[in-house]
């Protein structure tokens, strides 16, 4: 996931970038994320599904195989539209986290799962760290250079999971009650309805859709917004300055989701680490709106960083709620939630940013964010007490 995640974050300065330089607008740019999404949207739940049947790991290569692919044809890419062939291969295969996770729960024990989705969490840490620095460096001498990078991380990472990887059957294939469970498909909207009806599971979906949102919002906009509100040496940001200012969010995120995460939910609990938060995502965001200059920004990617304890432990309260038979169908819907939250936000803001509504941007996100921290808030049922 390590290498995985490094080849993703060699393109996210870079992408929106890259796309305006092809004659995009910044709708357009915001577009790009959302049609990856939508396309994992669909094939999401059935690659979960086969692996559910066929093992994690053959669909953990094709999966990585899409990735390969969808890279160099945007590396090659001479008209905005092949930029857009290239998303949609990525998507079509994209199931890379939610079969990690699927992994995960298939050999972790309940009470060691948060520090173990907090692996996922270190590997986004050192992808964040090391793929922008190393796409800002690369960028100065050809936006190319970062797509090619990418795809050899995306080689070496099939390399890593066919010969690194040991093959475990799910515990669907094992037997009924394993938590691989069953994908839902797009089309079986009831399945999705009768989780959101269970009032405990409920609650941490919809945080986890605040969460989503808020991210997706963020991580697609802020390219467009950084260009379009700050200077560097007097020259707008681009994807050097970009790039930089994701490795210090990377560096942060590695110190928080290291051991040091297993120890804290120990002491304060995944509840209370799941508020901290989203307070920090609220005020982050709210800094970022009214960011004006490079201090500013790096005292809010300062803050946003301590909101990477929402994901896993988020994450883990929801497999701890949710019926062990079903934690497969649970996970894919929580990828689901992502995908959509990833289809609507970055759309949206890059049409707000389009039209210079930049401090507005910031605080949608804040909004978004302060939605998680209220349903984060509310006193814990105690079935979801007896189940943590």
């Amino acid at each position: 996931m390590a290498v995985d995640v490094l080849g993703l974050t060699l393109m996210i300065p870079l992408l929106p970038f890259y796309a305006e330089k092809l004659g995009a607008t910044a709708s357009e740019a915001g577009m790009l994320i959302g049609v990856y999404a939508a396309c994992q949207l669909i094939s999401g739940p059935l690659l979960g599904r086969l692996s559910d049947h066929m093992g994690r790991k053959p669909l953990l290569i094709v999966s990585q195989l899409g990735t390969f692919i969808g890279f160099m044809i945007t590396a090659n890419a001479n008209v905005l539209w092949l930029v857009f062939a290239g998303r949609i291969i990525d998507g079509s295969t994209a199931g890379n986290l939610s079969l990690a996770q699927a992994y995960i729960s298939d050999v972790t024990k309940p009470e060691d799962r948060a520090k173990s989705f907090g692996i996922i969490g270190i590997a986004f840490g050192l992808g964040f760290l090391i793929g922008p620095a190393i796409s800002g460096f690369l960028s100065k001498f050809d936006y190319r250079y970062p797509m090619y990078a990418a795809a050899l991380m995306s080689a070496t990472s099939i390399l890593a999971t066919t010969f690194l990887l040991p093959a475990v059957a799910s515990k669907k294939a094992a037997g009924p009650a394993g938590p691989g469970g069953r994908r839902i498909s797009i089309v079986e909207w009831g399945a999705y309805a009768a989780y959101f009806r269970q009032p405990v599971l409920a609650t941490l979906l919809y945080q986890f859709f605040f969460f989503s949102f808020s991210f997706a919002f963020f991580i697609g906009g802020l390219p467009l917004f950084v260009e379009r509100r700050l200077t560097w040496n007097g020259h707008p940001f681009g994807p050097e300055q970009t790039g930089y200012a994701w490795a210090w969010a990377g560096f942060l995120g590695l110190l928080l989701q290291g051991p040091a995460l297993g120890r804290m939910v120990k002491r304060f609990g995944e509840r209370a680490l799941n508020r901290t938060g989203f307070g920090a995502y609220i005020v982050g965001y709210i800094l970022i709106a009214f960011c004006f200059n490079v201090p500013m920004l790096i005292a809010a990617i300062t803050v946003l960083a301590l909101g990477g304890l929402v994901r896993p432990t988020l994450t883990s309260l929801i497999t701890h709620v949710a019926p062990r038979e079903e934690q497969g169908a649970v996970l894919g819907l929580n990828q689901s939630i992502m995908s959509i939250s990833q289809i609507v936000g970055p759309s949206i803001g890059g049409f707000m940013i389009q039209h210079g509504l930049l401090t507005s941007w910031g605080m949608v996100a804040a909004v978004a964010a302060a939605g998680g921290f209220a349903l984060a808030s509310r006193p814990a049922p105690p079935a979801e007490v007896a189940a943590a």
